[in-house]
C-alpha cells in the first residue's frame, strides 16, 4: 500500500515514527459505520521519482508517501465507536462547549510569551499555503 504524503501538509510525525521503527498501522474509519479496518505492517518512506510520479492526486507529485508492506488486516471492535456516541450528533458536545485549535495549541505550549491571537494568525497561514 502506498500513500502520498498530503501536498502541504509539512507534518513529519509520522514520517519520523516509521523511520525510527520501520513499521506501521493504519485505523480506516467510515463516517456512520461502526466497524472500523486496521492494517499493519513494515514501513518505510520512499522519496523515488518514479513512484511518486503515479501518485499525482492534486496535478504534481507528492515530496514523499508511505510504503506499507501489509502483514495484517483486519476488521477492528466497533466498541469505543459506540460506546462515544461518535456518529451520534445529539451526543456531541456544542462547538461552544469545546476549546478551540488555537486554545489547545496554547495550553500545550504552555508559553506564556504566546497569545491566541499568534497561534490563530500561525495557524491560517499554514492553511493559506496547503496544496501549494
Amino acid at each position: 500500500m502506498v500513500i502520498p504524503d498530503a501536498t502541504g501538509n509539512k507534518r513529519l510525525d509520522t514520517l519520523q515514527n516509521v523511520i525510527a521503527t520501520g513499521r506501521a498501522g493504519l485505523l480506516f474509519v467510515i463516517p456512520g459505520r461502526t466497524t472500523t479496518l486496521r492494517v499493519n505492517g513494515r514501513a518505510c518512506v520512499s522519496t523515488r521519482p518514479e513512484l511518486l510520479s503515479q501518485l499525482t492526486a492534486v496535478g504534481k507529485p507528492p515530496a514523499s508517501a508511505l510504503v506499507l508492506g501489509i502483514e495484517e488486516v483486519y476488521p477492528h471492535c466497533p466498541k469505543s465507536l459506540l460506546r462515544s456516541g461518535a456518529w451520534k450528533p445529539e451526543q456531541w458536545l456544542s462547538a461552544d462547549a469545546q476549546p478551540t485549535s488555537a486554545e489547545v495549541t496554547l495550553a500545550q505550549l504552555r508559553m506564556p510569551e504566546l497569545a491566541i491571537a499568534d497561534i490563530e494568525r500561525t495557524e491560517a497561514e499554514s492553511l493559506k499555503y496547503r496544496y501549494e
